[in-house]
């Protein structure tokens, strides 16, 4: 260290005596370079001190990743307790369908030599409205029309017919002008035919009559008559000549051949006793027959006129109707429906399964929701069936039955079996739905139950069970303090449940319960434990190794365990050597040693002498 200072010296002596007198210039120069490589060095040890420190907060231990991605410690989840009307709801879809729909297939009665059924004339179109005793179709020539109804028509109805399906023809007449006479109600009489005949007409078509050949029974009929009035006539007039004169009366012009004379005449001219009553006999026969034949002349007239057959008419409970579908063609055979209607206000039409169907009722009140027209609806459940159904949904019902009209087949009467649909529900609303709302799935919000009032409500989860078999929740205070609190548990809906603590006052809305367990938030900040020798955490404290640097000021160098010395001449002073102290050495200053590897020293003068010592070396202690 002596031939250090005395280096320092010498190049100080020189340095002032130069400057005093103005020469050694290059001496000079020589210093400035000097102390560019000084800040030089300085520069780019600070530079590799900073990115030490930034990568420090970069690169983790193994032990501090394992650290950070560990499961972390468990914790309470809590909710709320609430006071509020709770209602149980059944969510489900359910689709908009007309009260009443109708498929129309008719099977027209085959005429001697007539092929299969066809359609001769279609003039609807699906959307078209439909009113009372219109033309619907034509199939193999004959009309199909509708008229107003509930009744599905299952008979041909003839002249002479009684029911209250006749009772709702004549009404439906009545309706559409065509008046019924004097019938009585439910009558199939005269007044009736002449009703049905013009409304055939005012369709433009003639009516089926009811009797193939009922011309030819009535004109027999009528000849009968006729024939037995004669009879009675000439009998009366042969009694009459027996009994006067005692003579014989010749046949009239209008005797009957069984006649045979007048009754009463006596042989040879002579009344007697005997034909006195042989003429009454035969006055009493003729009477009786007299009578037969009238009967069968009134029958044969009640029996003629025009027929009402199933397959030509329609009934539906509501006008105006929509033709909702059209699965015939001009042209085509009738093999399934050829038009489907629909009548009355729109509903919704669901199927339960067993669970729902228990829950379920009529009379509770519904939200009808349309996704697609973006609105909602109120409305109640109109009926909830007993039994469960199959088939098609929607397909050939009207009013909750099975069924339809103008001859549909099995499949349209609900017959032959199906897919099991479940429990057919029905929903009104309070007010009659958009006429947009038609054959949408919309979803039904069905409240089955509801709490009478406010009531303590909390989530389904936080409901536990004791192994004593008593409910409870546990409730959480603010310190953390958990408590379990008997209660009796209520209504339920939407993921709730209503609660009454079995001791009052034991909870209150506001107070938090227990609802399942949650992950808690790791610590922030958190760092590993420090550890000599290791790579060093975010934290403070944690040992630190890699290029170290002290700087101070005065002349600086360091001084360490082991041999050093210093060659060179002129103003610097290089001193190579190696030092395993810590590398702040005895340098007054601070020092920074981030990292494991070569430590350097370096002192500034205050005054005008600038002198540079570097050691290399390792340092193993902390910075």
């Amino acid at each position: 260290m002596s031939e250090l200072q005395d280096v320092v010296v010498a190049v100080t002596e020189d340095s002032a005596g130069e400057s005093a007198g103005g020469k050694a210039l290059p001496e000079a120069s020589g210093l400035a370079r000097g102390r560019r490589v000084v800040l030089g060095v300085v520069a780019g040890a600070a530079l590799m001190a900073v990115g030490g420190l930034l990568a420090t907060t970069l690169v983790k231990s193994p032990a501090q990743v394992a650290a950070e991605t560990g499961p972390p410690s468990q914790g309470p989840l809590t909710a709320e307790v609430e006071r509020r009307v709770l209602a149980q709801k059944v969510v489900m879809r359910g689709t908009v369908v007309a009260d009443q729909s109708v498929e129309v297939a008719p099977q027209p009665r085959s005429a001697e030599g007539a092929g299969t059924p066809v359609v001769t004339k279609l003039p609807l179109k699906a959307g078209d409205p439909v009113a009372a005793g219109q033309l619907l179709a034509e199939v193999s020539g004959r009309p199909v029309f509708t008229l107003r109804g509930t009744l599905p028509v299952y008979r041909d109805l003839k002249p002479g017919a009684t029911g209250d399906d006749v009772a709702q023809l004549q009404q439906a007449l009545r309706e559409l002008g065509h008046g019924t006479g004097g019938d009585p109600k439910g009558v199939f009489g005269a007044g009736t035919k002449a009703a049905l005949a013009a409304r055939y007409k005012a369709i433009g078509y003639d009516p089926l009559p009811a009797v193939a050949d009922g011309a030819e029974v009535l004109k027999a009929a009528r000849e009968g008559v006729r024939s037995a009035e004669w009879a009675v006539e000439d009998v009366q007039a042969g009694g009459s000549g027996g009994t006067g004169g005692g003579k014989a009366a010749a046949p009239g012009p209008s005797a009957s051949p069984g006649a045979k004379g007048a009754p009463g005449a006596a042989e040879g001219g002579k009344a007697t006793d005997g034909g006195t009553g042989d003429s009454g006999r035969a006055l009493t026969r003729a009477r009786q027959a007299l009578a037969d034949a009238r009967a069968k002349l009134a029958a044969a007239e009640a029996a003629d006129g025009p027929m009402l057959p199933a397959s030509e008419t329609v009934f539906l409970g509501s006008f105006p109707a929509r033709v909702s579908a059209v699965g015939g063609r001009i042209g085509g055979p009738v093999s399934g429906a050829v038009l489907t209607l629909s009548a009355g206000e729109l509903v919704v039409e669901a199927y339960l399964k067993e669970d729902k169907k228990q829950l379920l009722r009529a009379g509770m009140s519904v939200v009808v929701s349309s996704e697609v027209a973006g609105t909602d609806a109120r409305g109640k459940v109109a009926l909830v069936a007993t039994e469960r159904s199959t088939g098609q949904p929607s397909g050939g019902r009207q009013n909750g039955q099975p069924g339809g009209q103008g001859g549909q087949g099995d499949a349209a009467q609900g017959k032959g079996g199906g897919a099991d649909l479940g429990y057919r529900m029905v929903v009104r609303a309070d007010q009659p739905l958009p006429a947009a709302f038609a054959g949408q799935d919309v979803r039904l919000t069905i409240e089955s139950a509801s709490t009478d009032g406010e009531a303590l409500v909390v989530p389904v989860t936080a409901v536990s069970a004791s192994p004593d078999g008593q409910t409870l929740v546990t409730a959480v205070s603010a310190d953390g303090t958990q408590r379990r609190i008997p209660v009796r548990t209520g209504t339920s809906g939407d993921g709730y449940v209503a609660v009454t603590p079995v001791k009052n006052g034991d909870l209150a809305a506001g107070a938090r319960v227990v609802i399942g367990i949650a992950p808690r938030e790791p610590a922030k900040g958190r760092g590993e434990s420090p550890k000599p020798g290791r790579t060093p955490g975010r934290a403070a404290g944690r040992p630190a190794s890699g290029p170290g640097i002290a700087a101070g000021t005065g002349t600086g160098f360091a001084s360490g365990a082991g041999t050093g010395f210093a060659s060179g001449a002129g103003t610097d002073a290089a001193m190579p050597g190696t030092a395993t102290g810590p590398a702040s050495g005895s340098a007054s200053g601070t020092g920074l040693a981030p990292g494991a590897g070569a430590g350097a020293a370096f002192g500034t003068g205050p005054g005008p002498t600038t002198a540079r010592a570097a050691a290399t070396g390792t340092a193993g202690g902390p910075a």
